[in-house]
């Protein structure tokens, strides 16, 4: 099957989950014998901040990625930001989609077409819902950058964000754009409930993120190596993250390190909440090894969201190490931790201190539960189950449309 995947950021220029998603699943694609053709667009990545790659990633050969880059640099994302439509790149973006693409998958579009590019090309369409961009415009529901958004004030909200407005958002550009959508893809039960709730009137699904990382490497025995216990967090160092909620408890908790590994615009602000702290430290990016190690020799791993998050997958990734996480009782998290049993969720203060204290005190307990979510992980949420799934949704969507071929290079 021929596949296209749609989106504005992939690794390297990428900041957070929703790339290293598509890098996976275009990369598990491309395994199974299908060809993939990834879009993403480079003059976004550095309008938002990014720098140089110090990374690079690399695709299975049935990878092909089309980097987009405007002669005219930052103005092009920066139109489609208020327009909702890939102006500059409109030619590009029509030539690679009207290829004969069984399958065009939308993923995080705000910036590389908007809405309206979910009107290019054919084949059977389907959308992630990676964020909250089709209900909000600041894309995370948090509120004035300061809580989850429980009642919407958006343009007292966006002015505060410091975006420009969209005023395309008051037209019906969004409800015309997603009926050219066959099915949207909710990562966890949460996201899929909270865009029905707000008024996404389109069909929706729930299908986890899966993560390959690490996939069939042996745990070694590391961690005893580490006079010195450490809670790990693992994240872009912004607001919605909710590090700063953990950096008062950990200058005074004595019984163990918080290790923070991530970038972002909120870093000068957390550094200096942390005042030079011993008990805290900042390790920047960290990939690879470096940071299969961190996950493997922390006491837990420490999710602190202040925003509705879609999912986690860093607590895939440290279930991958037989990690237990600890994760504030918000957005599509806490069913994660219920559903596998590796580790505790929390609303207060109080209750993470608690977990925290028992995994600190407790090695087989930390260690039980650890085993708890990696076996959950292998059979909940890795490639072989969630690619599964995928092609089971696009077959009953084939047969609906009666593609015969289509369902018989499915089957």
């Amino acid at each position: 099957m021929r596949f296209c995947m749609v989106t504005t950021f992939y690794p390297p220029y990428n900041f957070g989950g929703d790339g290293i998603f598509v890098h996976q699943l275009s990369n598990e694609l491309a395994k199974r014998g299908h060809y993939v053709e990834v879009v993403h667009c480079t003059d976004a990545y550095h309008i938002m901040g990014g720098r140089a790659p110090s990374t690079t990633y690399s695709d299975h050969p049935n990878v092909t990625v089309h980097a987009l880059k405007s002669p005219l640099g930052l103005f092009s994302p920066l139109a489609t930001h208020q327009t909702g439509r890939p102006i500059l790149k409109s030619s590009r973006l029509e030539e690679i989609l009207k290829k004969p693409f069984d399958v065009i998958h939308y993923h995080n579009i705000s910036l590389v077409g908007g809405p309206k590019i979910l009107q290019y090309g054919r084949g059977i369409k389907l959308y992630t819902l990676h964020e909250y961009w089709l209900v909000c415009p600041t894309h995370m529901l948090f509120k004035f950058n300061r809580e989850a958004c429980t009642h919407q004030q958006c343009l007292s909200c966006t002015l505060i964000h410091r975006r420009p407005l969209q005023f395309w958002r008051y037209t019906d550009m969004i409800a015309e754009s997603v009926k050219h959508v066959d099915l949207f893809l909710a990562p966890s039960e949460f996201t899929k409930n909270k865009h029905l709730e707000m008024g996404l009137k389109v069909p929706i699904v729930e299908l986890p993120y899966f993560t390959s990382r690490w996939q069939g490497g042996e745990v070694t025995a590391l961690r005893s190596r580490r006079q010195t216990p450490y809670f790990l967090f693992v994240g872009r160092l912004e607001k919605i993250k909710g590090l700063q909620t953990l950096i008062p408890l950990f200058r005074h908790y004595e019984k163990a390190q918080l290790w923070v590994v991530g970038v972002g615009d909120y870093e000068p602000a957390l550094r200096r909440m942390a005042q030079d702290s011993p008990n805290i430290k900042f390790l920047r990016y960290q990939s690879g090894e470096e940071l299969r190690i961190l996950y493997e020799q922390a006491v837990a791993t420490i999710v602190p969201s202040l925003w509705y998050e879609v999912f986690g997958i860093v607590i895939l990734e440290s279930f991958a190490q037989r990690t237990p996480v600890i994760v504030r009782n918000r957005g599509g998290m806490p069913k994660v931790i219920e559903e596998s049993g590796g580790g505790y969720v929390y609303d207060t203060e109080k209750e993470l201190l608690r977990a925290m204290d028992q995994f600190w005190g407790d090695q087989n307990l930390r260690d039980a539960l650890g085993r708890r979510g990696y076996e959950a992980l292998q059979h909940k949420w890795r490639a072989e189950p969630h690619i599964q799934h995928y092609l089971e949704l696009i077959k009953q969507i084939a047969t609906a449309r009666r593609q015969k071929m289509l369902v018989e290079k499915i089957s």
